[in-house]
């Protein structure tokens, strides 16, 4: 299939065709959950951990006598029944990651991308650089984005991004710029509920070409989930409170219940 492509100054560029068989391919849900639910399980960190009741430091001694008391029975305070005691089966330190076949894992990829396609959220670029004397400066990043209609984007380049493209970009708290090799089927279909006000782009140099693809979005998704991302993301300037109000009032405008995502 051909697509127009643009500059990021929003200029004609010419076109591209795209490869039918990943931007064109019949949509799978359930491999895409598939997917999803296999990069969650591998993000988790694992690192939860109780004490069980051998681990309690606590005396081994009875409580109190068996009889005369007229108490019920009992021996160690450290059984779980008793505050401070120990936990039974509780959550200990492991992997929850587990494997996936690359077939799989590549169909997904491909349903995305195919989804977003048949959107009609695809804008495609001729280069992720930036250059001249506001080479590197946010300002001049974000005056591009919003002339593509991208304010929100997640912007993937090729196995190596630009540097002035990342440092303009790093300011920018509703836009993350991933190297082709960290495309993923979490980061292209994330989002709270449906909007054409919101749009985020996705870029990809390599065999599939380069493309800017448009995704719909919430106005602080990289706020919202990226927290445990490695420290990669930061929250808006304003903190929750921002986050809350800017969600808030993108649900507003975009007609839909921010409860359940469902349009009102």
């Amino acid at each position: 299939m051909k697509v127009k492509v643009t500059t990021l100054d929003s200029k004609a560029a010419g076109d591209i065709t795209l490869a039918d068989e990943v931007f064109a391919v019949e949509p799978r849900a359930d491999i895409v959950a598939r997917v999803v639910n296999w990069q969650l399980a591998k993000r988790r960190a694992g690192t939860h951990r109780v004490k069980s009741r051998g681990e309690i430091k606590a005396t081994g001694a009875k409580m109190y006598r068996q009889k005369g008391t007229g108490n019920a029975r009992h021996g160690p305070r450290s059984v779980v029944q008793f505050r401070g005691g120990g936990v039974v089966h509780g959550p200990t330190v492991r992997d929850h990651g587990y494997s996936l076949p690359k077939k799989v894992r590549k169909l997904g990829l491909k349903s995305a991308l195919s989804a977003k396609v048949a959107e009609g959220k695809v804008i495609v670029v001729d280069e992720l650089k930036t250059s001249g004397k506001n080479a590197g400066k946010t300002a001049s990043l974000k005056a591009s984005l919003a002339k593509l209609g991208a304010e929100n984007a997640l912007m993937i380049g090729g196995a190596e991004l630009d540097s002035n493209l990342v440092k303009a970009a790093s300011n920018l708290p509703f836009v993350d710029v991933l190297p082709q090799q960290g495309i993923n089927v979490y980061d292209i279909l994330q989002e709270k509920f449906d909007s054409d006000l919101l749009k985020g782009a996705l870029s990809l140099d390599g065999t599939l070409g380069t493309f800017l693809g448009t995704r719909s979005n919430n106005t602080v998704f990289c706020a919202l989930h990226r927290m445990s991302n490695g420290g990669q993301y930061a929250i808006p300037k304003g903190g929750m409170g921002a986050v809350a109000d800017a969600l808030a009032d993108a649900a507003r405008k975009a007609g839909v219940d921010i409860r359940t995502g469902a349009r009102v």
